[in-house]
């Protein structure tokens, strides 16, 4: 099977994203790690699939799967190349695109300079639709690892986070302590762990460990939970900065029910065909 992909990124967080609307695309799992390796595939920190809509009421589908080849609810940075893509490729002429989501319905809105700006809808606190195992909701919780007790905030953006507060992101333990929080007991469905930095009430350092793929240089989904966090143990105003490693993006939340917006770049880096 000859299969066209383009090679995006959103703040080097990358994806080969692919037109299952012109082109029959029926891959399995070990199809997808494949063009996830950076050594024998394509490379990639997730695959994203452009698909016809259900409904008329949305524009298209979007999905999207890890490098592990695991399918996950939702994706801000591809979301944004998910806008970009939609509109080179000439399959939709608005700046404002509404796009149907394994967690939902998400609005993407086209502004200049390859910038995007997307509706993530409203965060859920709910222990049992993150899904998390915990008697009550809080703002946050105190996870045992390895006989220390860590106070993380957890919630969802369309897909489950843990927000852990650090002091410093340089020395932030992402690759001992991310495996550990997204592989515990308490999250059923795993979990993305964030490390946040509070540089200020307007401004924070963040970085991410996503689940199935590890460290990226980026997580729009992880940006969005960390300031929502942070806003609600009351760190945070309600529009910031957050500095990732490949990166700024700008989250804003004024609480309660109303959406979450992230405003970002996205990239089209290279286009090709490959043969699976």
């Amino acid at each position: 099977m000859l299969l066209d992909f383009t090679k995006m990124h959103g703040l080097g967080n990358d994806f080969v994203v692919i037109d299952a609307i012109n082109q029959t695309v029926n891959l399995d799992t070990e199809q997808f790690r494949f063009l996830a390796n950076r050594r024998f595939g394509i490379g990639c920190d997730q695959i994203l699939l452009v698909e016809s809509p259900d409904s008329d009421q949305v524009d298209f589908r979007y999905r999207i799967f890890n490098a592990d080849g695991g399918e996950v609810e939702q994706c801000g940075n591809g979301a944004r190349c998910f806008a970009l893509f939609v509109r080179n490729k000439g399959l939709t002429r608005k700046n404002q695109i509404v796009v149907q989501t394994n967690s939902g319905i998400i609005t993407l809105s086209c502004e200049p300079d390859n910038q995007v700006t997307v509706n993530m809808g409203i965060p859920h606190f709910d222990p049992a639709e993150i899904p998390f195992q915990a008697e009550h909701t809080a703002s946050e919780y105190g996870l045992d690892i390895n006989h220390q007790t860590y106070q993380m905030g957890v919630l969802s953006i369309g897909n489950p986070h843990a927000v852990l507060r650090i002091e410093d992101i340089n020395s932030a333990p992402v690759t001992t302590l991310g495996p550990e929080i997204e592989h515990h007991p308490r999250f059923p469905n795993r979990v993305n762990a964030g490390f946040m930095q509070i540089v200020s009430a307007d401004e924070i350092n963040l970085r991410v460990w996503e689940r199935g793929s590890g460290e990226t240089l980026a997580c729009g989904t992880g940006a969005c939970a960390a300031v929502v966090s942070g806003i609600q143990r009351a760190w945070l105003n309600s529009r910031v900065v957050v500095n990732l490693s490949g990166g700024q993006l700008i989250i804003e939340w004024s609480g309660g029910s109303n959406p979450v917006m992230m405003t970002g770049p996205a990239e089209s880096v290279f286009e090709g065909t490959i043969q699976l």
